[in-house]
Parts: structure tokens; C-alpha cells; sequence
């Protein structure tokens, strides 16, 4: 690469860097909005949040990366233009493949990452995530129960508490179980505890009573007891085995799903659009460069500005990533999607390049005709 060319990469390497940063911050900061019910219902400590927030930037950054890649492409060049330092390289006899290689340069180290992402990362990190945030879920013994509030543990059954103690104890215990739609229990007890079992986690409760009432007949029955235990392993599910998401399979597993897994079989539309979905994905880091690149190259200087051309790369990028999520929703219906899932960012890339090579063509076809 030419001098002049490092000079361009590393201007589009700084403003790549500088502008994922910023986008993979606003979306993490939106997303991790998401765990504050963990954080206050489940005692979610703060280590294990930004590990969880974490193991999500992978799934952000397959998106941010090649948006960031066309947003750096569009500030670079059009700085170039406006500083008239591309009127300078051109009247030096640069070709436009010669000024366009820093960006695709930079787009096959992009696309190198969504190959390593898409087929590693990706689904690791997502992996680790969804059987850490299933763990949390499900452990009800790590519970934060606040006092004052009816804490849902899961569908029908309720659990109030006055006080804790520093010892984990809890003071005016009040549980509320309709999990038998005809046969709510009402348990009241001075004190418990929340405890962790061999068989799951459970309620222990202590001096109280029990009420049962049978809706049919309504007949209310009263029990006080001096210790009573009340069982929770029947919500946490964790003897079942959970259904790996395509999102979370490597590509051996999306290739090549098990054929006795009733789920798998059910899915397996979805499991095919997801492996061709991580083929795909690496080229359109090229597409939107070519878009980019095209659209500021292709035309002649305009002391006004590129404002026009800006806006015409920008509706291009927008319509690309659309067509893409669309595409790739459709394919999970439709086998021909797939299809069309290669043809979207291969015809862009075609007729960019195309249009890019337009203008160096035409001054061939005159040179030859004087």
C-alpha cells in the first residue's frame, strides 16, 4: 500500500475505533436495562452484571461493526473532499481502485472479524449468557426478597415479608400459593427463611398457619402449625434440559441438527437460515464500503458539499441492513430466501463497484480517442 494509502487507512481505522465505541455504549446501555429485575429481585451483584452486559456485545457489535465501517468511510472520504486533498491525489494520476483500497482494505479486516465472530464468538458468548441468566432465573435460593413488597417467584405463588434479619432470617412471613387454580393456600408465619434443599430450594416457615379453600364448596380449612415446609423445586425447572436457540449454536450443530430432538426437527427452517445467516454476514462489511465509497468517488467535486451523495450512501447502507433482516426472517419460512440472502450483498457489491469504476473507464475511452 502506498504511503498515501496508510495515511487514509489509519484515518478510517481511528474514526472506525472511535465511532463502534460510541455505538456499542448507547446500545449497552440500553440493553442493560434489561437486568435491573435481576439486579434488584435476584441480588444480582455487580461483577456478575458487567460479565452478563458483557458476553451481549458480540450480538451488538455484528450489527455496530459494519455500520460503524460505513460511518467511517463517509466521515474520512468526505473530509478528503472537502480539504481538497483528494482534487491533489487525482490530479496526481490516482486511480479510484487506488483511493478506494484503504477502505476495502479496511473492509476485509472487518469482514475477517464477522467470519471469527459469527462462528466462534458469537455463539460462545451467547451460550455462556443464556445458561448463566437460566442459572439466576431458576436459583431461587439466591433470592433478594424485598420487604414491603409481594415478590412473585413464579407463576402463582407470591411471598410477603415485614423484616429481615442480618442473619437471613425473615420476619411476617405471608405466602400465597395458586398454582391449583381450585385449591389456593395462604400460609401466615411469624418467621422463615428461604433455604437451598438437596431436592431444590424451599420455604421454611415457623409459629403459623396454613388456610385452604376449596372454590367449589367454599369450605376454608385451618391449620396451625409449628414448622412447615413449603417446596419450590417444582418452579425452577432445572430437571429439564434446556433447547440451545440456532443464536447459540456453533456451525457443526446448525449444519447438522440432531434428528431425535423433536425441537430441532420443529426448527430446523430456522436452524438453516441461522448457519447461512453466518456466512453471509462477512460480506456485507464490503458492501457497505463499496456503497460508501462509490457514492463519494463516483462524482465530480462539488465545493458545496457531498451532502446529496452522503444522504443517497446513507439510504443505501439503511435499505442493505434492512433487506437483510428481512431476508433473513423470510428464510426461516422459505428455502428460496437463502437464496436471495447471498444475492443481497453480492448485487450491491457488483453495481457499486461498477458505478466506482465508471468515471476511470470514461477517461480510458477518451484518452484512446484522442
Amino acid at each position: 500500500m502506498l504511503a498515501i494509502g496508510r495515511y487514509i487507512f489509519r484515518q478510517l481505522f481511528g474514526a472506525l475505533v472511535f465511532v463502534t465505541v460510541v455505538l456499542t455504549c448507547t446500545v449497552w446501555l440500553t440493553q442493560s436495562l434489561r437486568f435491573i429485575e435481576l439486579i434488584i429481585n435476584r441480588g444480582l451483584t455487580l461483577g456478575a452484571f458487567l460479565y452478563l452486559t458483557a458476553l451481549l456485545l458480540p450480538s451488538f457489535l455484528i450489527i455496530i461493526v459494519p455500520l460503524a465501517l460505513a460511518s467511517a468511510i463517509l466521515f474520512v472520504y468526505n473530509k478528503l473532499i472537502m480539504d481538497s486533498e483528494l482534487v491533489v491525489l487525482r490530479a496526481a494520476g490516482l486511480s479510484q481502485g487506488v483511493l478506494a483500497r484503504p477502505a476495502l482494505a479496511l473492509a476485509a479486516c472487518v469482514s475477517l472479524f464477522s467470519l471469527f465472530e459469527t462462528t466462534y464468538l458469537l455463539p460462545a458468548s451467547l451460550r455462556q449468557f443464556k445458561e448463566i441468566e437460566n442459572s439466576i432465573r431458576n436459583d431461587y435460593s439466591g433470592l433478594l426478597l424485598r420487604e414491603g413488597v409481594f415478590n412473585s417467584l413464579g407463576e402463582g405463588f407470591t411471598v410477603y415479608l415485614r423484616s429481615r434479619e442480618a442473619n437471613g432470617e425473615l420476619l411476617g412471613l405471608l405466602v400465597h400459593d395458586s398454582r391449583i387454580p381450585n385449591r389456593p393456600i395462604t400460609m401466615m408465619a411469624e418467621r422463615g427463611a428461604l433455604v437451598k434443599g438437596e431436592d431444590g430450594p424451599r420455604v421454611i416457615l415457623v409459629e403459623g398457619n396454613r388456610q385452604e379453600v376449596e372454590r367449589e364448596t367454599g369450605r376454608l380449612s385451618l391449620l396451625y402449625f409449628d414448622r412447615y415446609t413449603v417446596d419450590l423445586s417444582t418452579l425452577t425447572n432445572q430437571s429439564q434440559t434446556r433447547w440451545r436457540e440456532p443464536s447459540e449454536r456453533f456451525l457443526s450443530e446448525l449444519l447438522h441438527p440432531n434428528p431425535n430432538d423433536v425441537n430441532d426437527v420443529f426448527y430446523a427452517k430456522n436452524l438453516r437460515a441461522e448457519a447461512h445467516h453466518r456466512f453471509v454476514a462477512p460480506l456485507y462489511p464490503f458492501a457497505f464500503a463499496l456503497i460508501t465509497v462509490a457514492a463519494l468517488l463516483s462524482g465530480e467535486f462539488d465545493r458545496r458539499g457531498q451532502t446529496r451523495r452522503i444522504l443517497v450512501a446513507v439510504l443505501a447502507v439503511a435499505l442493505t441492513q434492512a433487506a437483510e433482516l428481512g431476508l433473513f426472517n423470510l428464510a426461516s419460512k422459505s428455502p428460496l430466501a437463502i437464496w436471495l440472502m447471498y444475492a443481497n450483498p453480492l448485487t450491491i457489491c457488483l453495481a457499486a463497484t461498477l458505478l466506482l469504476l465508471r468515471p476511470l473507464q470514461r477517461r480510458q475511452r477518451l484518452a484512446l480517442a484522442v
